[in-house]
């Protein structure tokens, strides 16, 4: 059983014994956030695309734990340039990590670090984390792809992390769909309300995950965790 975290926006903590991963670490910054990168004892560092608010504080908290940053080839590159332990993927790969398994998918959205201008950081991604037994699809930032009916029929999901904020991703009814998709056990919304440009309504994407897919909808306040 594994212990997940809302620390704001897109960044959740998952604790499985004395594994510790945090996915898109974006706190400094964060008007949402009541997390600080000193905060954060991570082991592993997973990041779905380069921007800013998914990146992060991912330098800070990776040398800080000597953490590992799991991520596709070109944001691995960058990150090692920064003199960061890496392990670089990409989009269909899969690794078997001492934890449990990390694979990368399909996310139909930009990328880019900003620093000194745009840098090129890759393909954005979703992950699937399997730890402790239970399966996670964190989708990152994405529009709804009907590669996720795939990962439905693929894999068993115990818990589904869908952007519902709209504007850059996904909004209510399309993460509805992708829901209805992916088929997961449960299902939390992610990237809404960090800013007025995602202003969404979580509690009426759990209302129409309800009506019209078998998921359980669990909306987590920051700070809030989940066991799966």
């Amino acid at each position: 059983m594994a212990t997940v975290t809302f620390l704001g926006h897109s960044c959740f903590e998952v604790r499985d014994g004395d594994t510790n991963i945090i996915i898109d670490p974006f706190l400094s910054g964060n008007p949402v956030a009541q997390a600080k990168p000193e905060d954060i004892h991570a082991d592993w560092v997973l990041v779905t695309h380069g921007h800013g608010d998914h990146w992060g504080d991912t330098e800070t908290i990776a040398r800080a734990n000597d953490a590992t940053v799991i991520c596709c080839f070109e944001l691995a590159n960058y990150a090692q340039s920064k003199g960061l332990k890496a392990h670089p993927l990409h989009i269909g790969g899969g690794h078997d990590f001492d934890f449990g398994r990390v694979q990368l998918t399909v996310a139909h959205h930009g990328t880019g670090g900003d620093e000194g201008g745009l840098t090129y950081t890759g393909d954005a991604a979703g992950v699937l984390l399997t730890v402790g037994g239970r399966t996670i699809y964190h989708a990152g930032d994405t529009a709804l792809t009907y590669d996720m009916k795939l990962l439905g029929e693929f894999h068993r999901v115990d818990l589904a992390i869908l952007p519902i904020g709209d504007n850059f991703t996904m909004g209510i009814d399309d993460a509805v769909r992708a829901t209805s998709f992916v088929k997961p056990r449960t299902v939390v919304p992610m990237h809404f309300n960090t800013f007025d440009l995602i202003a969404a309504d979580p509690a009426e994407f759990a209302r129409k995950v309800r009506e019209d897919t078998e998921a359980e909808p669990v909306v987590l306040g920051v700070g809030d965790s989940l066991e799966i």
